[in-house]
C-alpha cells in the first residue's frame, strides 16, 4: 500500500460525518455482515482485496468517529471510511438499484451500507486490531484534539497559536489545533467569535481564544442537530439532506447584508478556499 498521509479533502466536514456515524450506528450496530462487494480496486488508496474475507460473518460492534473519519469496529479490526469530497455512505434495502459510482457495499442481514464516491477521493481502509490501536493509524495519529473533548478549550487553542504568523482560519483548517473545523464551520465560528479570518493566529489573546473555542463547539453542535450541510453532494446515511446551510450567517452570503449590522458580507480566497466575513462585526 502507498504511504498514507492526512491531507484528505475537507468536505464533508465533521458534522456531516457525525450525522453519518449516528445513522450507521442506529442501522447496523449489532448486525452481521453477509458479504462485502467491491466494484473498484481503489478509491484514494487501494481497497483491501481480502475485505470480504475479513468481514464476512462479522458483527459490527461500534461506529465511532475521529475527525472526519468514520471508524467501524469489528472483532478483528477497524474499517476506516473517509467520504472525500463527494462521498455518501447510505443505508439501503437489499433490492435498491445500483447507481453510477456505487463502489462498495457492506451487505448486512437487514440492509446494505453503500459507499458512493463520484470523485474517488474517499477511502476504505482496514486496520487490524492486532497491529495497534486504531488511533495509531497513519491517518489518525497526527490529528489534533476533538472539538467536543474536555481538553479542548481556550487555553489549548491559545497555546497552539503562539508564534504562528499564519491566519487563524488557516490554523483551524490545518487540524493541528482542533480537528473537524472545515471551511464552512471555520467561517461561521470566526463570525460568531467576532474574529476576522485573516488575523494572524499568534495575535489572538487568551480571551479571544476562549470565545473562539466556545463558538466552534456551538457551531458544530448546531450543525449536527441540523443534519449537517448539503452544499454539494452530501446526504446522511438515510438519504436525507442536511440544512445547516440555511442557518449560515456569512458562508455563501457574499454581498448580502450582515444579519447583525447590515454591512455587506465580503468574500476572499484563502489557501484555495472561499472565506466569508463581516468587516464590521469581525475585527
Amino acid at each position: 500500500m502507498p504511504a498514507l498521509h492526512s491531507s484528505c479533502p475537507v468536505m464533508p466536514e465533521l458534522p456531516e460525518v457525525e450525522v453519518v456515524r449516528r445513522g450507521v450506528e442506529a442501522a447496523a450496530t449489532g448486525r452481521r455482515v453477509r458479504e462485502v462487494i467491491c466494484r473498484v480496486p481503489a478509491l484514494r488508496w487501494p481497497i483491501p482485496r481480502d475485505l470480504d474475507h475479513l468481514l464476512r460473518g462479522r458483527v459490527l460492534l461500534a461506529a465511532r468517529r475521529r475527525g472526519k473519519y468514520l471508524l467501524m469496529h469489528f472483532e478483528p479490526g477497524v474499517l476506516i471510511i473517509h467520504l472525500g469530497m463527494s462521498g455518501t455512505f447510505t443505508w439501503m434495502t437489499h433490492d435498491a438499484p445500483l447507481r453510477r459510482h456505487d463502489h462498495l457495499d457492506l451487505v448486512f442481514d437487514a440492509g446494505v451500507l453503500r459507499l458512493n464516491d463520484p470523485r474517488r477521493f474517499g477511502a476504505a481502509l482496514w486496520h487490524p486490531t492486532s497491529d495497534s490501536p486504531v488511533e495509531e493509524h497513519a491517518l489518525l495519529r497526527g490529528l489534533g484534539v476533538e472539538p467536543f473533548s474536555p481538553s479542548f478549550d481556550g487555553a489549548l487553542l491559545h497555546r497552539s497559536t503562539r508564534g504562528r504568523r499564519g491566519s487563524v482560519k488557516a490554523l483551524l483548517l490545518s487540524g493541528l489545533a482542533v480537528v473537524g473545523v472545515g471551511n464552512i464551520y471555520a467561517s461561521e465560528s470566526l463570525f460568531r467569535a467576532g474574529i476576522r479570518p485573516g488575523t494572524a493566529a499568534g495575535r489572538l489573546s487568551r480571551p479571544r481564544c476562549e470565545q473562539l473555542a466556545q463558538a466552534i463547539r456551538s457551531i458544530l453542535t448546531e450543525a449536527i442537530a441540523a443534519g449537517g450541510s448539503s452544499l454539494k453532494d452530501f446526504v446522511a446515511s438515510d438519504g436525507s439532506s442536511g440544512h445547516f446551510q440555511l442557518q449560515c450567517r456569512v458562508y455563501g452570503r457574499a454581498g448580502q447584508p450582515c444579519i447583525e449590522c447590515g454591512t455587506p458580507i465580503r468574500r476572499r480566497v484563502q489557501q484555495q478556499r472561499a472565506t466569508y466575513w463581516c468587516p464590521h462585526c469581525q475585527r
